[in-house]
């Protein structure tokens, strides 16, 4: 080869090497080399298109990946080095709320555009690196609810343009300091560190909120030279009461004994005024022939409000039995409603005796019905059928029920026991259940059910249910389905039919619903809360694709709802799985995808691959803010493009 020939073709080489950067095929690969590389679960990225733009949480311009959004995805294991070396382009990265570990991968320093950096609610570790104080265009910085340790660095003053400094809830340790100067801070936190010492001038304009659980002081604290004394109250520091305070007290414990020497009298004067109503009295109350829905063909599974038949004194049908009351033993007392706590006794057995009803349903636990008092109170009324438990152990465990008290629980107002009847009074919940809003009306006047009314009715039962997992970790609610998720009039959730699932026997077991039922669990009457997870992943199954799972309705074979979905995914169709109602909704595709998502994680085979439901909580908290807009950040991409890049 000729001397000229191999110096031209160097200086080519030379010259396009410069030129071969990364493009959108790069930053693809990359994305591809971070879904490889983190665990919790396959993210819903159809790899067979060549354009990554359209993937969820990806967004593009000038043919690069400018926005990476992965929030509350699951993901866990350790960020690859290499992955963000390609991602060049890029300006928003937010991977808050997973299950990442480790360090910080150092190709992140490549990043040279990024503005908002996201990682709050990991567990990362290790001390903040420095090559974060290289990345210049930084505005939102987010290291809160990590593990960092190390102290608080100098080389933060090199970010002049950073408005938002988040980093509480970590192991920093040391001192600020004393030149901390970021000069754009608009918000900053650093509470519940191990940090000590004096708070930086250029810091002290904050409140106490950035720095409490930590060991500070000067400004906002007290100051650092000496202790400062508080002013003596009456000269002697305030501790001893003025005569008016005294007289205060003194009125104050009278008026208390006198309210309850009041509220004694009169609920003993009611004691007596019920005693002089006999059994013979209550169980001669005249009430129609009434034929007890649930004996004959045509009930509805799905509990469904509204659509049941009108039928007089069916709860007294249900208590009375042949037209009698069962007395209580050698006292000869008839049997009570008994209320709960701060239930309000509007009305007592003999007025739910004389109210007219109407069949709700038929379900698990027995048969709802809607009875109206003569005075207008309206209340549900469930028949408990199959309860074999003595009457000690049901009032133990019933009561244990009654006491559960949480705004997305349909509160148990009363219950009536007998041998042969048990009866269970709840608040009526106008708007019937979730399965008869999803796969009732299906004609021309049906109301299509939007993103935001589905999505607050998953998070109102997720909270329901977590609620309930609080109270101990034996506490299961036994038999989540759509049937038993009531809505008020203006849709919120209401989780019913919790803990009942111990009071029947085991001949109850064969009418549960197959498509809701964990695949572990084999004894219906000892459900864990893992498997009240998976159930409620099928629930949000449901509620997105607007399918009903096995055996679910009466009339209708449902789907294996779990496996259907993750065939379709398989096959990359993801967008197939929504209900038709969903999809005209384009704006909110992204938050769909992470609840489907979270959906498929409740509803893993095995217990220890689901979450709990307070992380089940969590990430439909996060999903549900828009995509477009972090915390504590109105506009985060377009906060700082207006600003001239060369005044840095």
């Amino acid at each position: 080869m000729q001397p000229q020939t191999l110096t031209i073709l160097l200086f080519t080489f030379l010259f396009v090497l410069p030129l071969a950067r990364p493009d959108l095929g790069s930053d693809r690969s990359a994305l591809l080399a971070l879904r490889s590389a983190v665990g919790g679960r396959t993210l819903f990225w159809n790899a067979t298109e060549a354009s990554p733009c359209s993937w969820v949480g990806v967004n593009c311009e000038g043919n690069r990946v400018t926005v990476l959004r992965l929030p509350a995805m699951a993901l866990s294991g350790q960020l690859p080095t290499g992955v963000f070396g390609n991602l060049t382009r890029v300006r928003t990265i937010s991977l808050r709320f997973n299950a990442l570990t480790g360090q910080l991968p150092t190709d992140l320093a490549s990043c040279v555009n990024l503005r908002n950096l996201y990682l709050q609610g990991n567990f990362f570790s290790g001390e903040i690196p420095n090559f974060l104080f290289t990345l210049r265009d930084l505005v939102r910085l987010n290291l809160a609810s990590n593990k960092f340790s190390g102290g608080i660095s100098l080389g933060f003053n090199n970010l002049t343009r950073l408005r938002t400094l988040f980093l509480e809830n970590n192991q920093l340790t040391g001192t600020f300091p004393p030149q901390f100067d970021v000069p754009k801070l608009e918000q900053f936190n650093v509470s519940n560190n191990l940090l000590n010492g004096s708070v930086p001038v250029k810091l002290q304009s904050f409140t106490k909120d950035s720095f409490l659980g930590n060991s500070l002081c000067g400004r906002p604290f007290e100051s650092c030279f000496g202790n400062v004394t508080i002013p003596e109250e009456n000269g002697n520091g305030g501790k001893n009461l003025s005569g008016g305070a005294i007289a205060g007290i003194v009125i104050g414990s009278v008026l208390a004994f006198l309210l309850i020497l009041v509220i004694l009298i009169v609920l003993c004067r009611k004691k007596n005024s019920n005693k002089k109503t006999s059994a013979v009295d209550i169980a001669t109350v005249k009430h129609p022939e009434v034929e007890i829905p649930g004996e004959k063909t045509g009930e509805i599974e799905n509990g469904g409000y509204g659509n049941g038949y009108s039928v007089a004194a069916a709860a007294a049908a249900a208590m009375a039995g042949n037209g009698k009351v069962e007395a209580n033993g050698a006292g000869g007392v008839a049997k009570k409603l008994v209320f709960f706590g701060n239930a309000a006794r509007v009305f007592d057995l003999e007025d739910l005796l004389r109210a007219s009803a109407e069949v709700l349903g038929k379900g698990t636990f027995g048969t709802a019905y809607k009875a109206v008092l003569e005075m207008g109170t309206v209340v549900a009324v469930k028949r408990l059928k199959d309860v074999t438990i003595s009457e000690r152990e049901f009032k133990e465990k019933i009561e244990a029920v009654g006491a559960m008290d949480h705004e997305n629980l349909v509160p148990l107002r009363a219950y009536y026991y007998s041998r042969d009847e048990k009866l269970l009074v709840h608040d009526y919940m106008t708007m019937g259940s979730l399965s008869a809003l999803l796969h009732g009306n299906k004609g021309a006047g049906r109301t299509p059910l939007n993103w935001e009314i589905r999505s607050a009715i998953a998070l109102g039962a997720a909270r329901g249910v977590e609620y309930l997992h609080s109270q101990g970790p034996n506490v299961s609610h036994g038999n989540i389905k759509s049937s038993n998720i009531l809505l008020t009039k203006s849709y919120d959730a209401r989780v019913s039919d919790f803990g009942l699932a111990h009071l029947v026997g085991p001949s109850s077991t064969p009418n549960r619903v197959a498509g809701y039922r964990a695949p572990e669990v084999t004894d219906p009457r000892k459900v864990s809360q893992k498997a009240d997870v998976y159930s409620f992943g099928v629930l949000l199954l449901e509620l997105l694709t607007g399918k009903a799972p096995t055996h679910a309705l009466l009339n209708e074979e449902g789907v294996d709802l779990p496996r259907w979905v993750q065939s379709i995914v398989r096959e990359e169709w993801t967008s197939e799985v929504f209900d038709l109602e969903l999809l005209r909704y384009q704006n909110v595709e992204e938050e769909m995808v992470q609840l489907l998502q979270l959906a498929v994680d409740c509803a893993a085979p095995y217990p220890d691959k689901r979450p709990s439901m307070a992380e089940v909580v969590m990430r439909i908290e996060e999903l549900r803010r828009s995509s477009l807009r972090e915390d504590h950040d109105p506009q985060p991409d377009l906060i700082n493009d207006t600003e001239d890049i060369s005044s840095r």
